[in-house]
């Protein structure tokens, strides 16, 4: 296990190795720019069409979170490469791994049920969602309010107060809580859908049978992401956690070992911010639609160019 050998082993604060410090920052690095281009394309056709219904508030939602998560992204990619000393860290600890965090939990969880529900109560649903997360999550910041110094700027538990780290604790159980509620909610309601579907296709003619299938494989795509994604690091979160608390009985082999499990499916679940455009197009028609047609649009002002510029020569 060469690539997880720390270089620093004798210090027990520092869990850095090469896994962390040269595998994940060009990894993050790939998915910020692909994340960035796929979401801006994405924020750009949602928001030039109506949210007259509660897939398209749902999904127009979920941009907003994947572009709020990217913004994360440089500074995490900084900390792993070694820059911006001891004082980035402490901006992490305090502020954009809680936005990373909030934007994760967001609509990952309860909010896909917006799917289910008219435009007016989306709006309400997602307001409501943003707002409880919101009050969840702020705490972790306002309360990471002890005196940074070097030794603990890497031990976020260290910057909280005892109050701090109690909230951390509990409000991570609660959105693990949240996660496995809502994991079984949607394996259950799209197994049911491809269930129905499959139903449909048997008593449909054959020549409706494409359709049957495309539906199938658009509702494994999206489980897949789902359950890729978001599954592991929810699975070796609670365990982390509980790890980091003061005095916690955890050996340091232990809490090294956990640390280098949860970056790296901490990554799974940020490399949903480049799967997420992908789901746009299969479950919504609009952004599809709207999409294709401004990229047909796109290609006939092209071949009018090109057939402008050959009738001058």
């Amino acid at each position: 296990m060469d690539y997880l050998n720390t270089s620093h082993v004798t210090n027990q604060s520092d869990f850095s190795s090469i896994f962390i410090k040269q595998v994940l920052p060009p990894l993050y690095a790939t998915i910020f720019v692909l994340g960035m281009c796929l979401n801006a394309v994405a924020a750009w056709i949602f928001f030039r069409v109506p949210a007259d219904s509660g897939l398209v508030v749902y999904l127009k939602n979920m941009v907003v979170a994947d572009l709020l998560m990217l913004s994360s992204y440089p500074f995490r990619v900084a900390s792993h490469l070694g820059f911006g000393d001891w004082y980035l860290s402490v901006i992490i600890c305090r502020y954009t791994a809680v936005l990373y965090y909030f934007s994760m939990s967001r609509f990952s969880t309860g909010a896909r049920l917006q799917l289910l529900q008219s435009a007016t109560f989306a709006r309400v649903l997602a307001l409501v969602t943003w707002g409880l997360l919101l009050l969840c999550c702020l705490p972790n910041t306002i309360l990471t309010s002890r005196a940074a110094t070097e030794p603990i700027s890497r031990k976020c538990m260290e910057l909280k107060t005892p109050l701090g780290v109690q909230w951390h604790t509990v409000s991570n159980l609660l959105c693990v809580c949240l996660f496995w509620v809502t994991m079984f909610i949607v394996a259950f309601s799209y197994t049911s859908i491809a269930h129905q579907v499959y139903k449909s296709y048997r008593r449909m003619r054959q020549d409706n049978v494409d359709i049957c299938r495309k539906s199938n494989r658009s509702i494994f795509i999206i489980l897949a992401v789902f359950f890729i994604c978001f599954v592991p690091y929810h699975v070796c979160r609670v365990p982390f956690t509980l790890s980091q608390r003061p005095k916690s009985g955890f050996s340091w082999n232990a809490r090294f070992l956990l640390f280098q499990v949860k970056e790296g499916t901490l990554f799974l679940s940020a490399l949903n911010v480049c799967l997420d455009p992908i789901i746009y197009f299969l479950m919504c028609q609009t952004f599809r639609e709207s999409l294709l047609r401004k990229l047909s649009r796109k290609e006939r002002r092209r071949s009018l160019t090109t057939a402008q510029s050959l009738s001058n020569i």
